[in-house]
């Protein structure tokens, strides 16, 4: 039987095999959930919401325990770890709302009344990355449970042990079985028989832009719906009338949270070149206080990277790059990397390339409309960060960045309540919101005549 060897980043050393999946058990799984579903989505709509209520209280009781998961298979810091456990029950809490609400339109026609009705797929297939492994699974579980779909969920081979966690949580919490279960194994195994396999009616896809590219056309030519939350390049834009302090100190959050391994990461920083200076000095000492250490340790603000052969990619940003100033990490055991602000051209690899780690290259830029050129001047378009004291410049930024998520004056621009995804090779179709549950419906419109 092949297995998967999980390894502590914070030590490098291996601690856990776990089997790993064969096409003949993911064909098992899907055959499970498709009976499991059917029983699912003839349930009313307000036991769909206790039950996922249910799932939610369970997961608020164990929020610990899948917090020191996450720290040991993952390296996230425990505050963020703790976090992630809580978003997680918040996420079903929110989408418990959907079963009552997915509501459809009665549409006047002559000789008749049009009713359009929102029906489940069925069976979802859901691949998430190793980046954050709870929060982005109860993107794509909550809202598909609500509308009444089964999901089979395949969790990263890097990362699997709170998912595989959630999987048993959810059977506790009274979820019937076969309906919500979790399958460790590989992309080119489980998640291809996602892609290929004809009773999962809608596969979400999260990672890097390469791949998803594969699953869009894997799933194009079985006529499948996909969503796709792929890689980013994002910008965080600083204007000359900017509180800088305030965007200086916010800078280190919006890259280097967990480790930079985040494709929302504002990993391109746009400073106005009359405070181009003056920002730098200001972010120095923000990125020196920032906290590389022990993930176990609640004053710590950022783990190690993944593994070593990611720290190592990483790093190979740094061979030509200017460094302008680093943090510091830890040495020895671990795949511990400090994080490093780089001056850079717009053509540097730095620039352009997604790093997916804590470096962040810093662009000067001379007024609105060459911040918003260099803003767009990227294949991805994912997410990203205006600094401004003036709200029309602040709407007309917002407006011509091709970015799916943007903030103002922030750098947090994802909620589960608020509309998630990208443009350009961020991504298809949106995630998240107060429709998202319909995202995992079809729409079914019924014509009833009442002529005589």
């Amino acid at each position: 039987m092949s297995t998967i060897t999980l390894i502590d980043p914070s030590t490098g050393r291996a601690f856990q095999e776990l089997p790993r999946a064969s096409v003949e058990e993911a064909d098992a799984a899907i055959a499970l959930a498709v009976t499991a579903q059917r029983a699912w989505a003839a349930l009313a709509p307000g036991a769909r919401a206790d039950a996922l209520r249910a799932f939610a209280r369970v997961v608020e009781e164990h929020v610990e325990e899948l917090a020191q998961l996450e720290v040991r298979n993952s390296g996230h810091p425990i505050g963020s770890a703790r976090w992630e456990a809580g978003h997680v029950a918040q996420v079903l809490n929110y989408y418990a709302g959907a079963p009552e609400r997915l509501l459809g339109a009665q549409i006047p026609v002559p000789g008749g009344i049009d009713l359009t009705f929102h029906e489940p797929y069925g069976v979802v297939g859901i691949i998430v990355p190793w980046n954050f492994p709870m929060t982005i699974a109860s993107w794509g579980f909550a809202p598909a449970l609500a509308a009444g779909n089964a999901v089979v969920l395949k969790p990263a081979e890097l990362t699997p042990l709170t998912a595989l966690r959630l999987g048993e949580l959810a059977l506790e919490a009274g979820l019937p079985e076969g309906l919500f279960q979790v399958t460790a194994g590989s992309g080119s195994v489980v998640g291809q028989r996602f892609v290929t396999h004809p009773d999962v009616r809608k596969v979400v896809f999260t990672g890097s832009t390469e791949v998803g590219v594969d699953v869009a056309a894997g799933c194009a030519g079985m006529l499948k719906p996909v969503t796709l939350e792929l890689g980013g390049k994002s910008a965080n834009i600083v204007f000359a009338d900017a509180d800088l302090e305030k965007a200086a100190a916010a800078t280190p959050g919006s890259v280097f949270d967990n480790a930079g391994q985040d494709c929302c990461a504002r990993s391109r920083i746009l400073v106005q070149r009359s405070v181009y200076d003056r920002f730098l000095e200001l972010l120095e000492p923000a990125v020196a206080a920032w906290r590389v250490g022990d993930p176990s340790r609640d004053d710590v603000d950022m783990g190690p990277l993944i593994s070593a052969r990611h720290r190592d990619g990483v790093a190979s940003f740094l061979d030509e790059a200017d460094i302008a100033f680093r943090g510091s990490a830890p040495e020895g055991e671990g795949f511990w990397f400090a994080p490093a602000v780089v001056l850079a051209d717009p053509a540097d690899r730095v620039a352009r390339d997604e790093i997916f780690g804590p470096i962040v290259a810093v662009l000067p830029f001379d007024d609105e409309a060459d911040g918003i050129r260099l803003a767009n001047d990227t294949i991805y378009g994912l997410a990203g960060s205006i600094w401004t004291e003036n709200l029309g410049r602040a709407v007309r930024v917002s407006r011509a960045v091709k970015s799916g998520v943007l903030s103002v004056n922030s750098h947090s621009s994802v909620r589960y309540w608020t509309p998630f995804g990208g443009m350009k090779a961020s991504g298809l179709g949106r995630e998240l919101g107060p429709d998202a549950a319909e995202h995992f419906t079809e729409t079914k419109n019924v014509f009833f005549a009442t002529d005589a």
